[in-house]
């Protein structure tokens, strides 16, 4: 039974009504399958496009680039009156790259004539509400000043501006930087050359030219040139959001990626992403990306004032930044620019004129190194450091902040001219042993207390920046510390003595202390002012260990000092490690009459908006009594007047300069701090293996400070004098008030808050003589005072008598006739008598007293006899 109905079920299997619905059922289940594979793919590519969509508009809509932070100098402030020099003009223009032009038709061009510039200005963006704009500025210059100064956009308040210099970037990690500019900013010479060049259909395409690809195809299949078949939206995809893997994934990629992004953006948005985006070169470790660096960097101009044939070379490098690359194959570079010229010819966006012209001219490249890194290394490092006290890293290397400083390219040219110079000459002095000199040097304006310019050595910057990084010990440089204390406590004025005379302090370890004087030996009792001026080592100590050196450290730290000082009496002559900038804020404190101004660089950071998002507020503080910072200002004056820095007179004795040397033991450091009245700077020379120098602070820091400074428009030292200060004759190193006359006097300011009670003997005697002499003046002009009244009295009644005898027939002419003749009798005064008229002799005379008329002269009798009575 069983193998029956076995059979019957082959057999049935075996029918054809069995097998065609076995086949229907087979072709249902297939096409089922191929639905859902079909609605499977179909939800993946939705799902795939829909991912590839938000990467695409999540990057092209947001931060498309990480920009680095650039940093400028304060720009050229030009206004009738201010300072500047024609080298000082012509070196601002030079490092901004104008061009000297005689029809200064362009911007970022100039013209020199008769003694009056033509500057043809760019225009410059400072915020979103301050843009300079481009202009033509007149500058008459005479006699190192602004005399006139007219321009095509004049200011209400006459001043103009000349656009900052570019100091230096902060890069991001990926060390890309690049100018990010508009589509308005590229000129359209550049957009037709690369749209000609590169993708000739690129406004008729929507993302991928089917044409282009098999025109690549064609001409690589014949073994023709090799070509790409990339449309600019495909390269921006690549370069933007992909990779250059040569594999069928990514082109696929590419390809939808370009068709997604053509649905989103406009052919101008496209074009502008690529423009920045596209790689056309490399300086060291970065990239130049985008049209805006590659002009800077290869013809050290901005985009827009490149000739056809520039902007078309800059275009050829599309292809390859590399193989095509002018600096390297300036021959490939010249035949690639034609091709691009060719193409622009082709397709009609030159004439043939133009196309003659362009080719005939050469590469005409101008390299600017500095791309990717800085001509002011030293002064960039310093503005890194105090940017990082307030903002992070990442924003600094990917915001593209803008930062705008103080720094000044000329005093900086000054400051690396004074200081290669001079540490040149020293060299000269003794080859063998300075072989390695090095020196630093830091210059601020006291009075806000901006950082002008730093040099950290005197050859390239290494990275060792030993304006901020040397700390060595600073001699003498602390003295003034030590005179300012004592002047804060009322101790001392300028005319007070101090003891140098030899001083032998016992320290808690047991050991003894004996400071000595530079070039031996001691002077006794001696002026306060000749010991600060002369430096004097005993004459310091004592007065240090007077005021207590807890008192002189606390006075370090309010004028900016922030790392511990050692409780030593050594700290007392500089044996403590600082900086050249940390003495820059002290002496600038003493500059200001003790007005602390922190040191800064930065005057205003603005965001990629053009926002200002950190402006410097001036803060300041008085952190040191202003009495006894402008008695500390008089003495510092006397170290240049008359004590080791003599050699700064040739500077000009009128400016009241101030300032003073520092030499460390074994002269293994050289220094010297000082200011005008409008420039502090600070000088360091020394060897980094702190071995000995032979140069002390007079003959090694000096003259490079005197170097410098002689290159700076300098204003004297000027301080306001306290209410409480006087200038008075005081003796020289007595602590008494003296008088002008005596030889020991001195003419100094005094804190009539601790006025000496005590006056010179010599004073004392000459005021006792004063004395004398002024009453016997007194009595002098007394008597001749009274002898001029009984004068005046008898010329009176003289003038009346005369007066009198002109009148012939009148009674009073009787009346002299009856006395002629002896009569005796009463006279009639002419007030009686109406018919003889009033003289100013007779009318109520106060000195006639009713005496006769012809009463005989006796003044000189008279005057005798009052002096007698008087006396």
């Amino acid at each position: 039974m069983n193998s029956t109905v076995i059979s019957a079920a082959k057999n049935r299997q075996n029918s054809p009504k069995f097998q065609h619905d076995s086949n229907q059922q087979g072709m249902f289940i297939l096409s089922f399958i191929f639905v859902v594979a079909v609605l499977g793919g179909l939800v993946l590519l939705g799902l795939y496009l829909v991912r590839q969509d938000n990467i695409i508009t999540q990057k092209f809509e947001g931060k498309r680039w990480n920009i680095p932070a650039k940093v400028y100098s304060q720009p050229l402030t030009l206004t009738v009156g201010n300072p500047l020099s024609n080298d000082e003009l012509e070196n601002w223009l030079n490092l901004l790259t104008y061009t000297p032009d005689k029809n200064y038709d362009n911007a970022g061009t100039y013209s020199k004539k008769n003694g009056e510039y033509y500057i043809h200005t760019r225009e410059f963006k400072f915020a979103a509400n301050d843009t300079e704009p481009s202009q033509i500025i007149k500058v008459t210059l005479k006699d190192n000043q602004i005399e006139k100064l007219q321009s095509t956009h004049p200011n209400p308040s006459g001043v103009a501006r000349v656009e900052p210099i570019f100091i230096g970037g902060i890069y991001p990690d990926n060390n890309e930087d690049r100018i990010v500019l508009t589509i308005n900013d590229y000129p359209q010479p550049l957009i037709d050359a690369l749209v000609a060049t590169e993708d000739r259909s690129f406004y008729q395409h929507h993302g991928v030219s089917i044409r282009g690809i098999g025109r690549a195809i064609y001409s690589n299949f014949m073994g023709g040139l090799r070509q790409g078949g990339s449309t600019i939206t495909q390269q921006l995809v690549k370069n933007f959001y992909l990779n250059s893997d040569r594999t069928i994934k990514r082109k696929a990629n590419e390809a939808v990626m370009a068709i997604l992004l053509e649905m989103h953006y406009t052919k101008s948005e496209i074009l502008q992403a690529y423009m920045n985006e596209i790689n056309l070169g490399q300086n060291g470790n970065h990239s130049i990306n985008g049209f805006g660096l590659a002009s800077q960097f290869y013809f050290n101009r901005p985009l827009k004032e490149l000739r056809l044939d520039q902007m078309a070379m800059l275009v050829g490098l599309a292809k390859g930044p590399t193989q095509y690359n002018p600096l390297r194959y300036p021959d490939a570079a010249l035949k690639r620019r034609n091709v691009v010229l060719s193409n622009m010819l082709i397709t009609g966006k030159i004439s043939q004129q133009q196309y003659d012209e362009a080719v005939q001219q050469p590469l005409s490249i101008s390299y600017n190194p500095v791309i990717g890194k800085t001509r002011f290394p030293d002064y960039l490092d310093v503005v890194k450091r105090e940017l990082t006290r307030t903002y992070d890293a990442n924003d600094l290397k990917n915001e593209g902040l803008r930062i705008f400083t103080s720094f000044d390219p000329n005093v900086q040219k000054t400051a690396t001219s004074a200081v290669i110079q001079s540490v040149n000459q020293l060299k000269k002095s003794n080859p063998k042993q300075l072989t390695n000199l090095q020196a630093a040097l830091v210059s601020a304006n006291p009075n806000n207390g901006e950082l002008l310019a730093v040099v950290g050595s005197s050859r390239d910057f290494t990275g060792f920046n030993r304006a901020i990084d040397a700390k060595r010990q600073v001699g003498s440089l602390l003295k003034p510390i030590i005179y300012l204390t004592a002047f804060e406590q009322g101790r001392y004025n300028l005319s007070s003595s101090v003891d140098d005379s030899p001083i032998v302090l016992k320290m808690t370890d047991g050991k003894t202390w004996t400071p000595s004087n530079y070039g031996g030996g001691s002077h006794g009792i001696i002026p306060l002012t000749s010991a600060l001026a002369n430096s004097y080592n005993q004459a310091a100590v004592r007065v240090g260990m007077e005021v207590g050196i807890p008192n002189f450290l606390n006075q370090l730290y309010r004028m900016g000092i922030s790392s511990p000082l050692p409780n030593y009496p050594s700290t007392l002559l500089g044996a403590v490690n600082l900086s050249p900038m940390d003495m820059l804020g002290i002496y600038q404190v003493l500059a200001t009459g003790g007005l602390r101004h922190e040191i800064h660089t930065i005057r205003t950071i603005i965001d990629d908006q053009g926002r200002v998002v950190q402006g410097m507020e001036q803060k300041n503080q008085q952190v040191i009594n202003p009495t006894a910072a402008y008695l500390t200002n008089y003495a510092m004056q006397q170290v240049i007047k008359q004590g080791t820095a003599k050699a700064a007179l040739a500077l000009g004795d009128n400016l009241n300069l101030a300032g003073k040397t520092g030499t460390t033991n074994d002269y293994r450091d050289a220094w010297f701090a000082g200011y005008s009245g409008n420039v502090v700077s600070v000088i360091w020379v020394g060897l980094d293996d702190n071995k000995p120098t032979g140069l002390s602070g007079g003959n090694g820091a000096l003259p490079m400070w005197i170097n410098f400074m002689k290159q700076q428009k300098l204003t004297p030292v000027n301080l306001i004098a306290p209410g409480n200060i006087e200038w008075l004759w005081m003796e020289n190193g007595k602590s008494q008030l003296s008088n002008e006359k005596c030889p020991n006097a001195i003419y100094v300011p005094v804190d009539t808050d601790n006025l000496p009670q005590d006056s010179s003997e010599c004073a004392v005697q000459l005021y006792q003589s004063e004395q004398e002499v002024r009453f016997a003046a007194q009595q002098q002009q007394a008597m001749s005072e009274f002898g001029q009244s009984q004068q005046q009295r008898y010329d009176n009644i003289e003038r009346r008598q005369t007066e009198a005898d002109t009148i012939g027939d009148s009674p009073a002419a009787a009346n002299r006739s009856q006395n002629e003749g002896g009569y005796t009798g009463n006279t009639q005064t002419n007030s009686d008598n109406p018919n003889i008229p009033n003289t100013p002799n007779n009318s109520g005379d106060p000195t006639n007293n009713n005496q006769p008329l012809n009463a005989a002269p006796r003044s000189q009798s008279w005057l005798e006899k009052s002096v007698k009575e008087m006396f």
